[in-house]
């Protein structure tokens, strides 16, 4: 095959021109270096000689579009891929996720390059190992994204070769796959929490409220402005306090005012909060002349933003000193300025209304939210319902700051929940009466058909009476004619004998 001759940039640009317009894919982006040696390596290969000729082929043979994209997409995955760096993510980073997060909060994962999906499912796999097939259906969300709609194809499949799930641990593989022939196929109902879609880093928009991003050896293909831009949206994809993990070849070095390293050496990092970045080029701009907003003061305003929540709350140290106390939790349990510095287990509010401390403890312990529910608190002549959440508050280097404790008044749902128990008690009752007055009915129309077949019992005897009746009739009419019959020469004899 004829090898491709040196070309000018400008030729080799009007190749990655050709591909944005025709079909989308928009590689203006990627190192110059990777993508040309990419490029003339499936030029080789399809014997064009130059860049130009390439493009003709490109125009007569859609075939050749998927040839090359998959030659410059070099879809390289696998499941839990790099060991070390997936157990941390699930040993550490996905508990510290779970820990800052109410326990039915919904859980959303975007996996950005995705490939053929593995990455995907071994998120799924990661999360439900840590909160259960059951709460991982209902809470979680993985958005897997790629430009390769083959690839995206096959990842919707989930069926995998034996050599494809190679490196999953044996009961993992009996857990979350079906041996179907000769692939192994990745649960159904799991499947349904995993959605596949088609997303251009550099052109698309991001996915919004992100708890965890995962893109693991992707923007090294990307020159640096390019990677910026992507890092941008990462940024702006993620939740306050939200977690991404890139691969082992890329480094985050240059965004550390946006990102922050939670273990820099398996390149786990979170989102640095109130950090911002630019984000002109997808999202829409403010009013014209917007001044920069003084944010100066923050602590004051969220000392006040604490104290002013309608929800009663107060915050333990790790060593279960009361904190903070807000005005909400004063007024509802009797607190003031003087508890704060003294042991919870002093206060008074630390059994009633709930007793506190043994789900202080677990949070403690478990790094995880606790829900208590159906806590009874009397004020006076009042009644409060609460639901109590217990939360762990972990630091960026993962440690435990203290614990959170927030009662929410349920009082209303809790009325709510009362009325609709005695409407249904009442219902219930109104079934009764109307299943005794069925029962009732039903024994009356037994009756009647009872009364019924006595009575046609009654006539179907009158009735054989009748007959027998009418056959004596026959029989006293059949003698009456005898006697008739003997009595006539009687007669005759006697009248003559008198003439």
């Amino acid at each position: 095959m004829t090898e491709p001759q040196p070309e000018d940039d400008g030729e080799f640009e009007s190749v990655l021109v050709y591909l944005k317009e025709s079909r989308g894919f928009d590689f203006t982006g990627y190192k110059r270096s990777s993508l040309r040696r990419r490029v003339q390596r499936r030029m080789t290969q399809a014997g064009a000689g130059s860049y130009a000729e390439y493009i003709d082929q490109l125009q007569v043979n859609a075939d050749e579009f998927v040839a090359l994209f998959n030659t410059i997409l070099i879809n390289v995955t696998g499941f839990f891929r790099d060991p070390e760096a997936w157990e941390y993510l699930r040993s550490h980073a996905i508990p510290a996720l779970l820990a800052e997060r109410g326990p039915t909060e919904p859980i959303r994962v975007w996996s950005a390059g995705c490939a053929a999906g593995q990455e995907a499912y071994s998120l799924a796999i990661a999360f439900a190992d840590a909160i259960g097939v059951d709460a991982f259906r209902q809470r979680v969300k993985i958005y897997a994204t790629d430009v390769d709609e083959e690839a995206l194809t096959q990842a919707r499949h989930a069926a995998y070769t034996a050599a494809e799930v190679e490196g999953l641990p044996e009961d993992k593989l009996e857990q979350y796959f079906e041996l179907q022939g000769n692939r192994y196929s990745f649960r159904k109902d799991l499947r349904r929490s995993v959605i596949f879609g088609r997303n251009d880093l550099v052109q698309d928009a991001p996915i919004s409220r992100i708890d965890l991003l995962v893109c693991r050896n992707t923007l090294m293909y990307f020159n640096a402005e390019t990677q910026t831009k992507i890092l941008e949206r990462f940024h702006f994809a993620l939740a306050p306090r939200g977690l991404m993990f890139l691969g082992k070849a890329e480094m985050l070095l240059s965004h550390s005012r946006i990102f922050e390293p939670l273990d820099l050496k398996r390149r786990v990092f979170r989102k640095v909060a109130g950090s911002s970045a630019g984000y002109s080029h997808f999202a829409s701009p403010g009013p014209p002349g917007r001044k920069p907003i003084d944010v100066s003061g923050l602590d004051e305003l969220r000392e006040h933003a604490f104290s002013a929540s309608p929800v009663a709350q107060l915050v333990v140290t790790a060593d279960e000193v009361v904190a903070l106390i807000n005005r909400q939790a004063e007024l509802s349990f009797g607190l003031n300025d003087r508890d704060i510095g003294r042991k919870l287990w002093n206060l008074d509010m630390s059994y009633r209304p709930v007793g506190l401390r043994p789900y202080v403890e677990q949070a403690r312990l478990e790094r995880r939210s606790l829900r208590v529910k159906d806590v009874e608190w009397r004020r006076g002549s009042d009644t409060v319902w609460y639901e109590v959440h217990v939360n762990p508050l972990v630091g960026r280097d993962n440690s435990l700051l203290g614990v959170s404790v927030v009662f929410h008044d349920v009082s209303w749902a809790h009325l709510l929940l009362l009325e609709l128990e005695h409407t249904n008690r009442r219902l219930e009752s109104a079934y009764e009466e109307l299943q005794s007055t069925n029962e009732e009915l039903e024994t009356t129309n037994e009756e009647l058909q009872s009364t019924v077949e006595e009575l046609e019992t009654t006539n179907e005897e009158l009735q054989s009476t009748n007959e027998e009746l009418e056959t004596m009739n026959e029989e006293l009419q059949s003698t009456n004619d005898e006697l008739q019959t003997i009595n006539e020469p009687s007669v005759t004899a006697a009248s003559n004998w008198t003439s």
